[in-house]
């Protein structure tokens, strides 16, 4: 059985991630002349993008329409200029256009389980938060004040009688979540558009694609958002929480990608040295005891 993915869906996908690109982008933005005032098109009309990019109207109308199949890095990069992409739009471009191309269209490895040497790293950072996640937000290990840190998402009722604990379920399906994230709307983003940027990174995990059907279905907040075709990386940032224990928390975050096990990545949080943030993550781990939280990896 082929692993490649649906045709018309991955098109409908280069489709919708090229025109919502271009609709954004006026002519004044991209240095073109503007001449009358009735323009049909949000945005740039097709034939202003392959001007841009140095490529025939027919040409970029094949590309829009899902056939990415055969473009050159050349093209690609001339694209990626004309649509003014960041680096996350580019790379999420090169990830559709390998998914287009036959001898492109391998799974993506993700590790299966988290190795014990992470584990015991994980155990071993004792002052900070800390949990490893794949690309589907399920937090597949976590430190003890990690688990304590994220005591409402491990509480929710959503995984009662299901598992692994879903960073993403939790934000869309639990109403508490808007409790829990004071800026829930930006992290409704951020979450949504990372998981658009790993569907072209891994096209063929039957996993993501069954998440972002379920979230897709059951949350408008999601479903909406999936139709912005916006992607994202998740390296760092500040992390806004409402603790129940310890009140409000604004957390730096680092989100690193682990070489060895692909798919997974560590993220921790580390807070100024005699901050409000280091205090309160003190006093939660003071109130933390051993016997009652998991060691890292039991999740």
């Amino acid at each position: 059985m082929s692993l490649a993915p649906d045709k018309k869906k991955l098109a409908a996908e280069v489709k919708e991630f090229l025109s919502t690109r271009r609709a954004r982008i006026s002519p004044e933005q991209a240095g073109l002349p503007v001449y009358g005032g009735n323009r049909r098109v949000a945005g740039l009309r097709r034939e202003e993008v392959a001007l841009l990019a140095g490529m025939s109207v027919d040409y970029y109308v094949r590309l829009e329409r899902g056939n990415l199949s055969g473009a050159s890095d050349a093209v690609l990069e001339a694209l990626a200029h004309a649509l003014q992409l960041n680096e996350a739009e580019r790379t999420h471009l090169y990830d559709l256009a390998r998914a287009s191309t036959p001898s492109g269209r391998r799974p993506a490895v993700t590790a299966s389980q988290v190795r014990p040497t992470i584990l015991r790293l994980l155990d071993s950072m004792t002052g900070v938060p800390a949990y490893v996640r794949n690309a589907r937000f399920d937090i597949v290990a976590t430190n003890t004040l990690g688990r304590a840190l994220y005591a409402p998402v491990f509480d929710s009722p959503l995984f009662a009688q299901r598992g692994p604990v879903n960073t993403a379920r939790y934000m869309f399906l639990d109403p508490t979540s808007q409790d829990f994230w004071v800026d829930w709307d930006k992290g409704a983003n951020d979450a949504v558009a990372f998981l658009r940027t790993e569907t072209g990174r891994a096209p063929h995990d039957k996993a993501l694609t069954d998440l972002i059907g379920e979230l897709t279905t059951r949350s408008s907040e999601f479903a909406s958002r999936w139709a912005r075709h916006d992607v994202k990386f998740h390296r760092s940032g500040i992390k806004n929480l409402r603790h129940p224990l310890v009140g409000d928390l604004a957390l730096p975050y680092e989100a690193m990608e682990l070489p060895s096990d692909p798919g997974l990545r560590l993220n921790f949080y580390t807070p100024e040295p005699d901050s409000p943030e280091q205090q309160a993550l003190s006093l939660l781990a003071s109130w933390t005891t051993t016997s009652a939280s998991a060691p890292g990896g039991n999740v």
